[in-house]
């Protein structure tokens, strides 16, 4: 008989986990949409684009205010949902959550300047393979990769700061390590974010209300690691229109 009920308790936790990852996905693959859906079109429209950007006399192009206010307001959103976890209601989170995918649409519409739409295309494919492979290892593996986190964490960090040292010294060389680094670091990434959502979910939260809000969350997270995969990626793939 407790044989029979650890069976049980195991198949429900595991049903259940597979439910909590499932509907996390689903989050995510919708945020992909909208982002998708708005760089397109606002990289396609010189209308919509206009409100970006403007032409110099020089023939030079001049970020406007609303360029400036959409490439920053999603790092402020991405706070604001941090910090207000607790607080937040369901409603809002999501209500966030969209607003975050639309802006981030909104400022990815560069690309279509720079790059060649079948280029694009291409890479997007190479990073949902990358994603799915990385995504299945760590649902799968046995592995505990919780002791990669602060490896991971020190390269995110290190990233950030050759980014922001390359933005005044304009090093190919160091744009090329950059790349490459985040290629590896957001497909590490990847399966170490889906380990750890498995184990929320095996974990088991009974408040429905903060559950939601954990799910929407856990979403953003995969969705910025596949972003970052596929802008990273943009860089070797990529071709450019010049």
């Amino acid at each position: 008989m407790d044989q029979f009920n650890g069976n049980y308790n195991r198949s429900m936790t595991q049903s259940m986990t597979k439910s909590f990852v499932s509907t996390v996905f689903l989050w995510m693959f919708a945020a992909l949409g909208i982002t998708a859906a708005t760089a397109f079109l606002f990289g396609t429209n010189e209308a919509l684009m206009s409100m970006l950007v403007s032409i110099t006399p020089e023939g030079g192009a001049k970020v406007s205010l609303f360029g400036w206010i959409v490439t920053f307001a999603p790092l402020i959103i991405v706070i604001a949902m941090s910090a207000g976890i607790n607080r937040m209601s369901v409603q809002k989170t999501v209500l966030l959550y969209v607003i975050y995918s639309i802006l981030m649409g909104i400022s990815l519409s560069f690309i279509f300047w720079a790059y060649t739409s079948a280029s694009i295309f291409k890479t997007f494919i190479i990073a949902a393979g990358m994603f799915g492979t990385m995504a299945i290892v760590g649902y799968t593996t046995n592995t505990d990769l919780t002791k990669f986190g602060s490896f991971l964490f020190m390269a995110l960090i290190g990233i950030i700061i050759a980014s922001l040292v390359n933005i005044f010294t304009h090093s190919a060389r160091l744009d090329y390590i950059i790349s490459i680094v985040g290629v590896l670091l957001f497909t590490g990434l990847t399966a170490f974010d889906v380990q750890k959502i498995k184990q929320i979910g095996d974990a088991g939260i009974n408040d429905g209300e903060m559950m939601a809000k954990i799910t929407v969350h856990a979403a953003l997270t995969l969705y910025l690691d596949f972003l970052n995969l596929f802008l990273y990626l943009l860089r070797f793939f990529g071709n450019s229109r010049d």
